[in-house]
């Protein structure tokens, strides 16, 4: 068996190893740490929880250990994906290189860019940064890349799949051509392989187990999950989850819940903590500080539930997760691998359990085909007849529909009893006649169609108003009638004689 001490790793190194308590590399640090020693570049594939963190910290702080960092110019560069991955890098550094004199800084968002500054300014032999911080700061000219010796790419895959391709080609090309690279990463695509070509130079393969395969110590299931209606989906599943994490009992000492979208994750989250579960959430949009306290919380005891984003399924290292539970089915087959690489770490067993709706049917299929195995079915703890789905009862304070019925079979309508006698109506007197209408009186010059007919008698008659267009002798008014204004009638020379 390989030992440590077999490695050329240096005498300081090799006691910071021994005091953390490893005895024996894995197999991807057996085989990554002597290429990198001899200043090859190296492109590790390991399943994730194999330790490839130390797999780049151990050679790096043994070549570092000769030589002096210059003010705003790092010796080495280690980008990573997140900032929880990044710190978690610098606390590797910092217990691998506690007998080695070597500075570090750490580059991520949410942190004053002025303490940053301070760190760069004195000159530090590691840069632990994420890509936009550390681009941010090369843009406002306090860091200079031209004396890195080691770049290394953290989770190379995952920079490379959310959308760092032209930031990770930038920096790239503010560093020296004849720098060291390693790459290492959990699952390397064809397409990102042919990437990393232009990246790397000749390097070393070390592919200590098949891509994208998921551990031996995890045991994975599933459950196929159909709402009882489309409004309550989100609702039952939910209660689902609950039920999954009660039926593990006492077995589920802490765990991660992985959601796709970050509004899920707060909503899991509050409706864990209303019926008693210790939850905290954790994802890209929560302050730094918030996501430090809630990570260290969960590691060390005090939180037993992280509902996360994808933010924290890649690298974070917390030994003594015992589950993971996939409330979504990832959209992306490679992050199934990752998340429930969080579970079964350093040997230890672990359990993986994913919700699985018909619409997400499709990609488990694709996580099926990675994965190159079936993961087995489980019953849905909601079914077994202890506790089932409830459907709500209609509220009894919503009218009944009225149903469409001829009146021949509605019935009499009921008896409401005589109306209350209010007293005779008071005498107003008789009603007044209504005042014939004056008929315009005709004038010298108007036509004889404009006088009353001398054959018949004049008689006032009250114009009826149902009758409109008609005039007082039933025929049908033409123009204005009897309310044509004489002048209308006069011609243009007696219009001027007026």
């Amino acid at each position: 068996m390989t030992k440590f001490s077999d490695l050329n790793l240096s005498p300081k190194v090799l006691k910071a190893v021994d005091e953390a308590g490893y005895e024996s590399p894995t197999p991807i640090q057996a085989g990554a740490i002597p290429p990198a020693l001899e200043g090859r570049d190296v492109l590790g594939i390991a399943q994730t929880g194999t330790g490839k963190t130390a797999g780049f910290v151990l050679p790096m702080i043994t070549l570092l250990a000769r030589g002096r960092a210059r003010a705003r110019m790092p010796r080495s560069l280690v980008l990573c994906p997140t900032r929880e991955l990044a710190a978690q890098v610098a606390e590797n550094f910092d217990t691998y290189a506690k007998h080695v004199r070597l500075t570090k800084a750490l580059l991520i968002g949410g942190v004053s860019f002025r303490e940053q500054d301070k760190l760069i300014d004195k000159g530090v032999d590691v840069l632990i940064a994420t890509p936009g911080r550390l681009l941010d700061h090369f843009e406002r000219g306090k860091l200079l890349l031209t004396g890195v010796q080691i770049m290394v790419v953290d989770e190379a895959d995952r920079m490379l799949d959310m959308g760092f391709i032209p930031d990770i080609e930038r920096i790239f090309s503010l560093t020296p051509f004849t720098r060291q690279t390693l790459f290492f990463s959990a699952t390397m695509a064809p397409e990102i392989e042919r990437i990393t070509n232009t990246f790397l130079s000749n390097p070393e393969r070390i592919e200590v187990a098949r891509q994208a395969t998921t551990g031996e110590n995890i045991k994975q299931c599933v459950v196929m999950f159909k709402a009882s209606r489309r409004d309550r989906e989100a609702s039952e599943k939910r209660k689902l989850l609950r039920a999954l994490i009660d039926s593990e009992g006492d077995k589920c000492t802490n765990a991660i819940v992985f959601c796709n979208r970050k509004t899920d994750v707060d909503i899991v989250a509050k409706s864990l903590k209303k019926y008693g579960y210790d939850a905290a959430p954790i994802h890209g949009d929560l302050d730094q500080s918030q996501r430090t306290r809630t990570l260290d919380g969960f590691r060390g005891g005090t939180l037993r539930f992280l509902i996360a984003s994808d933010v924290a399924a890649r690298g974070l290292d917390v030994p003594s997760v015992s589950h993971v539970f996939n409330f979504d089915v990832p959209g992306h087959a490679e992050d199934y691998v990752h998340r429930i690489g969080r579970t079964g770490r350093a040997g230890r067993d672990g359990k993986a359990m994913m919700i699985c709706i018909p619409r997400d049917e499709k990609n488990l299929a694709d996580i099926e085909r990675l994965v190159q195995k079936e993961i087995p079915r489980l019953e849905n703890p909601l079914n077994s007849g202890n506790s089932p789905v409830q459907v709500p009862v209609q509220s009894e304070s919503k009218a009944p529909e009225k149903e469409d019925k001829p009146s021949s079979e509605r019935g009499p309508k009921p008896d409401r009893g005589p109306k209350p006698d209010r007293g005779p109506k008071p005498d107003r007197g008789p009603k007044p006649e209504p005042k014939p209408e004056r008929s315009p009186e005709p004038t010298a010059s108007s036509p004889a169609r404009n006088k009353p007919s001398d054959d018949k008698p004049t008689e006032n008659k009250s114009r009826n108003r149902g009758g409109r267009g008609q005039d007082r002798g039933g025929k049908k008014v033409v123009g204005m009638g009897d309310h044509l204004p004489g002048f209308i009638a006069l011609s243009f020379d007696e219009r001027r004689a007026i």
